[in-house]
């Protein structure tokens, strides 16, 4: 049994959401998200929270993950989410090429990234790169993509990582 779908999301000011029968819509003053709503669960408005139920016994689970869905869409529209990454290692650096992401890697040649539709990117500091975003699943995504150009190595530590991230550094072969 889903206690997660038991509990409401509660609604900040400035954020409206629209029940319908095939969608959910969640608006805000950082943009609208939509979400198909899955089969078996239902969606009321009541007390400026949205309260989820499943159809029968079954459906509970997927009430509780459409929950999960929802508050992170509710957050999304009226805070928003970011992730930010660090580049480690001699020569490694970030540029904005427009609102493409030029990436120095220690490569032969330069990764460019295009920024997914509803991502922003900013760069701080030639180190530094901040993903900014509604949608928690894109902005992660993108952050993840990012990150796969050049992982951080486990000898030096030397790649692309989270703010944040430990990485743990293996001991160097012995003569």
């Amino acid at each position: 049994m889903s206690r997660v779908a038991k509990k409401p999301v509660v609604l900040p000011k400035g954020v409206d959401v629209q029940v319908a029968a095939e969608a959910i819509t969640v608006k805000g003053p950082k943009g609208t998200l939509k979400l198909d709503t899955p089969p078996g669960v239902q969606a009321s408005i009541e007390n400026g929270q949205v309260l989820l139920s499943g159809k029968t016994d079954n459906d509970i689970k997927m009430a509780g993950t459409a929950r999960a869905l929802i508050n992170n869409m509710v957050v999304g529209v009226s805070e928003g989410y970011q992730r930010k990454l660090e580049l480690v290692g001699v020569g490694y650096r970030a540029a904005l090429a427009g609102k493409d992401l030029n990436l120095t890697l220690g490569f032969s040649h330069p990764v460019l990234f295009k920024a997914p539709e509803g991502v922003t990117l900013e760069v701080p500091t030639q180190t530094e790169i901040l993903i900014k975003g509604t949608d928690k699943q894109v902005v992660g995504q993108a952050a993840a993509k990012i990150r796969s150009f050049r992982p951080p190595e486990p000898y030096k530590g030397k790649g692309v990582r989270y703010a944040g991230e430990k990485i743990t550094l293996k001991e160097a072969k012995k003569a």
